[in-house]
């Protein structure tokens, strides 16, 4: 027989075919992602061994408490898990994965191009052409920043920090870094290690955020830390809304302390904070840095191989816990 599995979110094509093929799977039906309740129902019905899921789904504690004992085995399909209790999956004994790494270059491609857009003003001027253009603009008009030779701070380092370092270093950027261990100095690859986040903020023309949501991370970016930014920085932010106090980067924006922002994250999703909507000077999109169909397919893949891996008794590939 093959293993039962609850695949609670919508997946690309492939990933389904793929789960339908390789296990008895219960598949969301649509238009939305399963909530909890439905995973919870689909699973004791089921008698499901696996669940997988991205980050719609909040696996709390007394979520995991009501799935039924058949299941071993969570896997999200995301390299966040910050709506996971890791901590209740542990105590029940509940193996939780996620997907690190095979995410890392399309998420640090979209960051730079949030980037791009925001430096070089690209949504004022698409509006100007869906308008219809018609009139001269003068070479003092509509400027934005430029983007080469400039220097890039970045909070977090990881597998996407690292990679949006990389292609900073494409277009000349001096690049900083914090977070809470250095890395190891071939890692670095030319980048400037600050222990204290607020002592590297003053030399970024641009802050890029790719740090994990922590209580040690909540709102890291607020009016303080803002402030000591250089007049004219650009935010970008594809990690988490957390991150960020929102009433304090809205105040940045609309006095022009920054420039601009690149938002993919919010603090309430879907439900995000419609003055930034309003704003010419930011752009915005719905969470979807890694949405390629290579990316997806690839997340999708790997968390298939942490359940099977679990399953099989190898032990998962991407644990959240030891």
């Amino acid at each position: 027989m093959k293993p039962r599995l609850v695949l609670a979110a919508l997946m690309p094509r492939d990933v389904v075919e793929r789960a339908c093929d390789e296990f008895d799977a219960v598949v969301a039906p649509g238009p939305a992602d399963m909530t909890a309740e439905e995973v919870i129902a689909a699973a004791t019905a089921h008698r499901a061994d696996a669940i997988q899921f991205v980050n719609t789904l909040p696996l709390t504690a007394e979520a995991i408490a009501r799935l039924p004992a058949s299941v071993r085995v969570g896997a999200t399909s995301s390299v966040g898990y910050d709506h996971i209790d890791v901590a209740a999956a542990k105590a029940r004994g509940l193996v939780v994965t996620n997907t690190p790494g095979v995410l890392s270059d399309c998420t640090a491609d979209f960051a730079f191009m949030l980037l791009l857009a925001a430096a070089r003003r690209a949504i004022e001027y698409d509006t100007i052409m869906r308008k219809g253009w018609r009139y001269r603009i003068g070479q003092g008009d509509l400027l934005g920043v430029r983007v080469s030779g400039k220097t890039l701070g970045i909070l977090g380092m990881g597998g996407i920090g690292g990679a949006m370092a990389r292609r900073a270093r494409g277009f000349d950027m001096h690049v900083l870094y914090h977070q809470r261990n250095r890395l190891p100095a071939e890692r670095e690859n030319d980048a400037h290690y600050h222990a204290d986040f607020r002592a590297m903020l003053p030399h970024c023309h641009f802050l890029s955020l790719h740090a994990p949501a922590t209580p040690a991370t909540e709102k890291i970016v607020n009016a303080e830390t803002l402030a000591l930014l250089p007049r004219g920085a650009v935010l970008v932010n594809v990690a988490r809304g957390g991150l960020v106090d929102e009433d304090a980067l809205h105040d940045a924006l609309t006095s022009g302390h920054l420039f601009a922002a690149g938002l993919d994250v919010f603090r309430n999703e879907p439900d995000f904070d419609t003055r930034f909507a309003a704003l010419s000077n930011v752009i915005l999109s719905p969470h979807i840095g890694s949405a390629s169909l290579e990316t997806r397919n690839a997340m999708g893949f790997r968390a298939l191989d942490n359940i099977t891996a679990v399953l099989e008794g190898r032990g998962p590939i991407d644990p959240l816990w030891s």
